[in-house]
C-alpha cells in the first residue's frame, strides 16, 4: 500500500510540475500573440474590432502573472484550456481531440507492433546466443541509435519518389475519398500511415529486442531454468519459463518508450505531412497561442502519466513477488 501511496504523491508532484512549466514556458516566447493576430488581419482593422479581439483573447494577459496563474490553475480544474487563438472561436479541447485520434492511432499502432515483434525477437535470439542470429545485433543497435524522423526521410526517398511504392504526404487521399466509416477510407488510411509506421516501428523495435535479448541471456543462466532443463522439460517450454521472467523490466521500460515514442512521432508526421498533434503544435508555436500549446503539453504530459501508472498496475500483477512486498 505504501508503494502506491508514494507512486501516487510522485505523480501529483509531476503533475504540477507540468501544469506550471506548461504555463511559463510559452510566455517566456518573446512577442505578443494578440498583436501577432491583429497583425495578420487583412484590412482596416476598427478600434472596436481591436478591443473585442483583447477582450476575448488577452484580457487577462495585462494581469500579473501570478493572477493569470491562478486562473489557469482555476480554468484547468474545470476542465477548461480556453480558446484557441489560431483557429478561434473553437476551443482547446475540440481542437486537440480532433486531430489527437491520428496521433493516437500512429503512435498506439506501432507501440504494439514494435514492442510484440522486438519482444518475440529478443527471447528468440537471447535463446540462440553464440549462433549467426548475433550477426543481426549490429543492425539492430544502428537502427536503436537512427532517429525517426532521419529514417522516415529516407524511406520517403526511396520508396515514395523514386520507386513510387507508397505515398509520400498526407493522411490519406483527400482528392478520391471522404472522411467517414467505409471501406474506400480506411483503406487510404492504412496506406498512407504504412511508411511513417515503419519509420517509427524499425527504430523502436530494435530497443525492444537487444533489452529482451540481454534479459534472456541473463535469465538462462537462473537456477530455475537450469533445472528445467535438467528436468528435460522441451525446449519451446523451457524458453517459454524463461521468457515470462525476462519481459518483466520490458513491462517497466515500455512506460518511459511511450515518451520517446510520442516526441519522436510529432517529428514523424511533420516528415510526412501527416495529420496529427505535431501539425498543431508547430502552428501553435509560429502563431503564439498560448492556450494552444498549454492544452497539448498537458495532453502528453498526462498521456505519459496514466500509461505509467497502468505499466505499474501491469507489473505488480504479472510479478507476485512485487504484490507480496507492496502488502508488507
Amino acid at each position: 500500500m505504501r508503494t502506491f501511496v508514494r507512486k501516487l504523491v510522485i505523480a501529483l508532484i509531476t503533475a504540477w510540475v507540468t501544469i506550471t512549466a506548461t504555463f511559463i514556458l510559452p510566455r517566456l516566447m518573446p512577442g505578443n500573440p494578440i498583436e501577432q493576430l491583429i497583425g495578420k488581419l487583412t484590412g482596416r482593422v476598427t478600434p472596436e474590432e481591436i478591443a473585442a479581439i483583447k477582450a476575448q483573447f488577452g484580457q487577462g494577459l495585462n494581469e500579473p502573472v501570478i493572477v493569470q496563474y491562478w486562473h489557469y490553475l482555476v480554468n484547468l480544474f474545470h476542465g477548461d484550456l480556453g480558446t484557441s487563438i489560431t483557429y478561434s472561436p473553437q476551443s482547446v479541447s475540440s481542437v486537440i481531440f480532433g486531430q489527437l485520434w491520428w496521433t493516437l492511432g500512429l503512435i498506439g499502432t506501432a507501440t504494439v507492433l514494435s514492442f510484440i515483434l522486438g519482444t518475440a525477437l529478443g527471447v528468440y535470439f537471447g535463446w540462440t546466443r553464440g549462433a549467426r542470429t548475433d550477426l543481426f545485433i549490429p543492425v539492430a543497435g544502428f537502427l536503436q541509435s537512427t532517429p525517426f524522423y532521419v529514417l522516415g526521410t529516407l524511406l520517403v526517398m526511396i520508396f515514395a519518389f523514386r520507386l513510387h511504392w507508397f505515398p509520400f504526404e498526407g493522411s490519406y487521399d483527400a482528392t478520391t475519398v471522404s472522411p467517414g466509416w467505409n471501406w474506400a477510407f480506411i483503406a487510404s488510411v492504412l496506406r498512407y500511415a504504412q511508411l511513417p509506421l515503419a519509420s517509427i516501428v524499425l527504430c523502436s523495435l530494435s530497443g525492444w529486442m537487444i533489452g529482451m535479448r540481454n534479459m534472456m541471456v541473463t535469465t538462462m543462466s537462473e537456477d530455475f531454468v537450469l533445472m528445467a532443463v535438467a528436468k528435460g522439460l522441451p525446449k519451446r517450454k523451457v524458453m517459454w519459463h524463461a521468457a515470462r521472467n525476462a519481459v518483466l523490466p520490458q513491462i517497466a521500460n515500455l512506460t518511459l518508450a511511450i515518451g520517446l515514442l510520442v516526441s519522436g512521432a510529432l517529428i514523424v508526421e511533420q516528415v510526412f505531412s501527416y495529420q496529427g498533434v505535431g501539425g498543431l503544435l508547430v502552428n501553435a508555436v509560429s502563431n503564439l497561442d498560448y492556450p494552444l500549446i498549454q492544452g497539448i503539453f498537458l495532453v502528453i504530459t498526462f498521456t505519459v502519466l496514466i500509461m505509467s501508472a497502468v505499466g505499474d498496475v501491469l507489473y505488480v500483477w504479472l510479478d507476485p513477488r512485487t504484490r507480496t512486498a507492496t502488502v508488507e
